[in-house]
């Protein structure tokens, strides 16, 4: 696999586990009025900014 096939692979892992943390953050906060832990909302920026370095390392 070349090296673009490969970024772009990891750029849509790191999306999909991003979709889905965002939705399960959005369905507490929507269906349960739970609003999420600091330490959660802080991971998820984590994630994407390793998504961006991901994405600007050419």
């Amino acid at each position: 696999m070349t090296d673009i096939k490969q970024k772009k692979e990891n750029v849509k892992v790191h999306l999909k586990d991003l979709r889905q943390n965002l939705k399960k953050m959005h369905l507490a906060v929507t269906e349960e009025l739970i609003l999420p832990e600091p330490n959660e909302v802080r991971r998820i920026m984590d994630k994407m900014d390793q998504l961006l370095k991901l994405i600007e390392s050419k």
